[in-house]
């Protein structure tokens, strides 16, 4: 029998028949040799039912995978909230360096007008304090050593302890207002104010007569004008500068708003 095949042929058998008698463990599909019958009639029922039932599972799961496509494509559609809170998140990031770089600014801008203020004092105190004024344009402007307990350009002489309370007050306001800071001109007024404040309060901190009434150094004495020093002039140099960009409508945010 086995001769007879060999010479005849093995007829054709389905490809899903074939994998099913080539299965390692050598067990036949159940009906016969040639495959038929690979599905098996549930009890009660009909192999006539069994097909399309398997039909409509195949269907179902064609639909099932189309489903999935279509799910797995619909990001390349419109913006999802997701990508949009995405975009925002990265829109902050980009925002917050620059507030850095802004603050940053701001206490270089603070740092420098403080150190030239603290140490143009130490050098009036220690070289022309107690001697002559020298004259730097003939009388029109001269340097000279001027202890004074009022506010800027010598106003307010009895109102020493209100002013070092409203530096510090100052002081204090344009530290919190740092954290909202993203204009470069805001940036550097602030700076500016915030150095001058920081070296009139200095003085009155650490000068005579004593804590919070000292007096402060001025030294820069114009013709027909009050004496000051370099912080007052920090202090009006950005009190202008505030004045304009206000006029300007730049908000310390960077925002521009016109009435």
């Amino acid at each position: 029998m086995a001769e007879a095949e060999r010479i005849i042929g093995t007829p054709d058998i389905p490809d899903g028949s074939r994998a099913a008698q080539e299965r390692p463990d050598g067990a036949a599909a159940p009906g016969g040799p040639n495959g038929a019958g690979t599905a098996r009639t549930p009890a009660g029922g009909s192999g006539a039912a069994a097909g399309p039932e398997g039909a409509a599972g195949a269907d179902g799961a064609a639909g099932s995978a189309g489903e999935r496509s279509d799910s797995e494509a619909a990001p390349a559609g419109p913006t999802a909230p997701g990508q949009e809170a995405g975009a925002g998140a990265a829109g902050g990031a980009a925002g917050r360096p620059r507030g850095r770089r802004r603050i940053a600014v701001l206490f270089a801008v603070a740092a420098f007008a403080y150190a030239l203020d603290l140490i143009s004092k130490m050098i009036v105190v220690a070289e022309l304090e107690h001697h002559e004024p020298i004259e730097v344009v003939g009388d029109w402007l001269r340097f000279e050593a001027i202890r004074n307990a009022g506010a800027a350009f010598g106003f307010g002489e009895a109102f020493t302890v209100i002013f070092t309370v409203i530096a510090a007050v100052v002081i204090v306001v344009i530290a919190r207002l740092a954290r909202k800071l993203y204009s470069l001109p805001w940036a550097i007024a602030l700076g500016l104010l915030l150095g001058g404040a920081l070296g009139n309060l200095t003085d009155r901190i650490f000068r005579s007569p004593g804590v919070f009434e000292g007096a402060v150094v001025d030294f820069i004495a114009p013709k027909g004008f009050a004496v000051f020093n370099l912080a007052d002039s920090a202090i009006v140099c950005g009190g202008i500068l505030i004045v304009l960009l206000s006029f300007r409508g730049l908000d310390p945010d960077g925002t521009v708003h016109k009435d």
